[in-house]
This record gives C-alpha cells, structure tokens and sequence, in this order.
C-alpha cells in the first residue's frame, strides 16, 4: 500500500523499484560536464559517463539529465569504441514521481482517505472522480499547480473536499523518480565503455550587464562587464566546462517545454577570467577553470574590466519632425528635450577592443560629497570592436531645444522651398555643443544655412551648435525639396 497525506500540501511519503530493476544498466555518475549557453534561452550540454555493457542487446538508463532537455536533440556516442555500439531505441522517461501525476493517474480507481481526530481514525473509502492537482499556464506559457478538492465516489454518495492521508493499493505504472533518458543498445563485445551524450535544454540563460563609472567631467570612465547566468533546466551541473556563445542564432521555435520552478539564488565569484574567440558568425567566450551552476540557481561572473576608457558626452536634439510637406503653418513651434547620450570607442587603445555582449549598461557618478549616484542606464546590441558605443542616459534638464517653421514656397508642381529655425537655449554655467538632426525626405538639398552642417544619409543632415554658458543660439536653414 502507498500513502501520502493532502493536507500537508499533498508532500508524498512513497517509494518505488525502479522500471525494469535487474534488465536496465544505469550509467555511473558523470565523468565531465561541457556547457555551451546561448543567450537565447537554451543551452548544449556534453556529459560523459562510464558503463559497462553486455555482447548484444543492452538496455541503459541516462539519468540526472535537464527537465527541460529537447528529446529531438540527444546524440549518444561511444568514445571507446564509437564502431562496437549501435543505438537501437531512444526514449525519454518524464512522468515524474509526483503528487500530481501520481493523482491524475489515479482518476477512477479506488483510493482510500485516512483522517485522524481527537477521537480515533476514520476512513473514507471511494473512487477518485477528479485531478485534484492541475497543472495551468499564464499568458506567458509558465507553468504552475493548483490544488483543488477531492472528489469520492463512495457506497454512500458522492464526498467533496475529504482531506487527510490519501492511500492508494497500488502505485501507477510508468513512473520514474527523476528525468532520464532510455536506450535500447546492441554492442559487439563486452566490456567497459567511456560515453557521451550530448542535448540540448530550455532554461539555460545567460545575459552580460555592464557597470560604468564616469568621472566628473565626463571625460574618462571604468566599465565592468558582468555574466548572469540562470539555469532552470531542472538539472545541475557539477565542475562543468562553460562556454558561451553571444550572437543571434537561428532556432525554430517549438510548442513551450515542460519548465521547472521558479527560485534565485545570487552567487558571485572574484574576478574569473574569459578567454574569446570568433566562431562561425557568433563569439564564444570560454571560462578558464570550472564551475558549479546549480539547478535554480544565478550566479554572476565577470566577463572583463576596463579602466580609464576615454568616453564623450553627447547633446542632441532631434525633433524627430521631416520637413513640413503640407499646408504652409507659419511659427509652428516643434519643442523637444535634449538627450544626453555617452560614446565610448570599443578599440584596444581605448583599454576595450573586445567583442561587448548585448546587454544593460548602468552608469554612476560620484556626486560632490563622494557619493556614488546613478545617473542612467540604457541597452546596447552586440558591438564588435572597433566600433562606437552610444548610451542615452536621459534628457537634459538645463538646455532646452525647439525648432519652427519660418516659410514654405511651391516653385513648381515638384519643387517646394522651405525655411526652418532651430533655437537652442543653455541655463548652464558652463558652454555645450548640442547636435541638432533634422530629416527630410525626396530629393533634397539645402540652399542657404547659418551654420554648417553635415549630411548623414539620403535623409538626414546634422548641425554641431555650439552654445554659450547662459546663452542661446539659433540656426536658420532653408532647403528644397524636389519629390
């Protein structure tokens, strides 16, 4: 007989022989684990094992493998003899020993409740008409149970909500204690064999943030390069060789797995170093040594660190507004905010030049008391080295920018002309530059300006506006526009 009680969150007091005890061969505890996490979600695990097999049919039992492994994706190999074994048969064994399935395998069988009182026992015995543990999705396609109330088919009538010690005469075939993967092997000898499996797994994540530290005049900062990685596959990996890989690999997305629970723990380690590498159209960055990521678990390593990286704060003011294509609507005021963006140069004389991850950058600055302040934060793609990074930390608060159309002349049926003020005001007590961006569309060109600018592209031109301390500056442009 089996039991467990439903009144202590239905926790299971049961035990089982494994399947096939006696006929099935279980692989000894892993020899070395090699982890290769992309950061979109999954990951490629090699685990190598010892077994030893029979001449013939060999049946193999794989466990302590990923809850949320892609069974589709498993590879088996024999290193010692890759040409002596062959794979017959491949299953993967998921109906998990729990409350839940032990229940839902249940449904229309005879179980018998067991509740105890001040006064005795009392039992209530019936057929199991419902699933009183129910697995839901959300929106998002996360998982989680809710428990609901028995409900007894008994001599008497139907009993809703008994609660105590549910015992069962018999536990339901095909359970397994854990995730493991099956094979029907065929060798040509006997003998020891070193193994290899290789899969690939939902809930292996990794991310990189970065921490940057601005000195006063924005001119220099220190950055720190950090990899978060979360591993809720529903396995741990003990000594593991990490790799990671940074890029946008194509994968055809599947129906959602099976996913494990929920739960963060932050360890951190002290200055572990990255070795980095092209590969294929991707970067792989490699641990030197090993580490621990334990299933649930986020731990944090650093990726790299940078000191005095030359950096250069940015003004700009982009009205986002095209030249105007409608009917003429004289001192038409276009205010907008002035965004403060920091650049920084990836390039090894700037102490970077190295392949950056996508990812957050936070940015602080110490304040006049010495204090460390954050003063934003914003997302960068994946940037090779020797290319420019710009972070847009906010907008700024003492100069203000505003932009208006002074006139517009349809030349032909084709061509108009237009002219355009930018007014750019500094409460500031030191001077800026603030790089203004406007937009036009057609065929454009401009025909008179009161400052230089720069083209862009087919559809954008700059102006570099240098500002007083307390003062202000106007640009007036006229362009035509020929569409």
């Amino acid at each position: 007989m089996f039991k467990f009680n439903l009144a202590l969150a239905l926790s299971l007091v049961l035990t089982a022989a494994p399947v096939n005890a006696g006929e099935t061969i279980v692989a000894g505890g892993s020899q070395g684990i090699s982890l290769t996490v992309y950061n979109q979600n999954f990951g490629l695990v090699k685990d190598t094992r010892n077994i030893d097999l029979v001449s013939g049919i060999n049946y193999l039992r794989f466990e302590d493998v990923a809850a949320a492994i892609d069974p589709t994706s498993v590879s088996f190999s024999s290193i010692t003899a890759p040409n002596s074994v062959v794979v017959r048969e491949q299953n993967y064994q998921y109906d998990l020993m729990d409350v839940g399935t032990i229940l839902s395998k249940s449904v229309g069988k005879e179980i018998k409740i067991r509740q105890y009182t001040g006064g005795g026992v009392h039992e209530v015995s019936g057929t199991l008409l419902n699933q009183p543990v129910v697995t839901v999705a959300d929106s998002n396609g996360n998982l989680s149970t809710r428990t609901q109330s028995i409900v007894l088919k008994t001599a008497s009538g139907i009993v809703v909500g008994p609660a105590g010690e549910v015992e069962l005469a018999a536990l339901p075939a095909g359970l397994v204690s854990k995730p493991s993967l099956l094979w029907k092997l065929e060798s040509d000898k006997a003998g020891p064999q070193k193994t290899e499996i290789s899969y690939q797994t939902q809930g292996l994540n990794w991310k990189c943030d970065y921490v940057a530290v601005v000195n006063a005049d924005d001119s220099v900062s220190d950055l720190t390069s950090w990899v978060t990685l979360d591993n809720k596959s529903g396995a741990t990996y003990k000594n593991a060789a990490l790799k990671l890989i940074a890029g946008d690999v194509h994968k055809v997305q599947n129906q959602p797995q099976r996913q494990a629970m929920r739960m963060f723990k932050s360890m951190a380690a002290s200055s572990p170093q990255f070795t980095e590498q092209s590969f294929a159209e991707y970067h792989l960055y490699a641990l030197a040594g090993k580490a621990d990521l334990n299933n649930n678990e986020t731990k944090q390593l650093t990726l790299f660190n940078a000191s005095e990286v030359p950096v250069k704060k940015l003004f700009v003011f982009d009205s986002g507004a095209p030249v105007y294509y409608g009917g003429f609507n004289p001192g038409q005021n276009n205010p907008g905010k002035i965004n403060v963006k920091l650049e920084m140069a990836n390039t090894k004389e700037n102490n970077l030049g190295m392949p950056m991850p996508k990812g957050k950058v936070r940015v602080y600055k110490k304040d006049k008391d010495g204090a460390m302040q954050f003063v934003g934060e914003d997302l960068i793609d994946h940037t090779p080295k020797d290319e420019k990074v710009r972070i847009y930390l906010g907008n700024a608060f003492d100069i203000v920018g505003e932009r208006k159309q002074l006139s517009q002349q349809q030349v032909n049926a084709r061509v108009q002309k237009l002219s355009y003020e930018i007014s750019i005001r500094n409460h500031k007590e030191t001077p800026v530059t603030v790089n203004c961006i406007e937009h036009s569309g057609g065929d454009w060109k401009i025909t008179s300006s009161s400052q230089p600018y720069i083209k862009k592209d087919a559809h954008t031109f700059e102006f570099a506006v240098k500002v007083p301390a307390d003062g202000e500056t106007k640009v007036t442009y006229e362009i035509e526009v020929r569409y």
